[in-house]
């Protein structure tokens, strides 16, 4: 049973902002050409992913010092994701319109993830 008060990392709001900016590039890497599926696909849904993952591990971690840190290395993986879309619209795989669609969402996380580290650091 759940502490009163007690909040899960998938009732955070960057957390869902983090999954549906994954679910999202993971529909993208679908038009990515094949040849690309071991580089550039594989690396924007790696990335992607990371981003959740350091979220939810951050938030079951016990001192204020190791959640605010895996948020900094969450907000490090969204520069990870922004770089090969930068290299999919590089190559033609995505249009302008999308990549400044994305770098919106990541701009929005990374503005939530900035957020909550700086509660977490008046927290400790």
């Amino acid at each position: 049973m759940e502490k009163r008060g007690y909040q899960s990392f998938e009732q955070l709001e960057i957390w869902r902002k983090a999954r549906e900016l994954k679910n999202e590039i993971f529909e993208e890497v679908k038009k990515i050409p094949a040849d690309e599926k071991y580089r550039l696909a594989d690396q924007l849904i790696k990335s992607s992913r990371s981003v959740n993952s350091q979220i939810a591990e951050g938030h079951r971690r016990r001192t204020f010092p190791d959640r605010i840190r895996f948020c900094v290395q969450a907000r490090g993986s969204l520069s990870e994701t922004l770089n090969p879309l930068l290299d999919a619209y590089d190559r033609s795989y995505i249009i302008e319109v999308r990549l400044n669609c994305y770098r919106g969402k990541i701009s929005e996380i990374e503005k939530l993830l900035n957020g909550y580290i700086s509660w977490l650091e008046r927290q400790k």
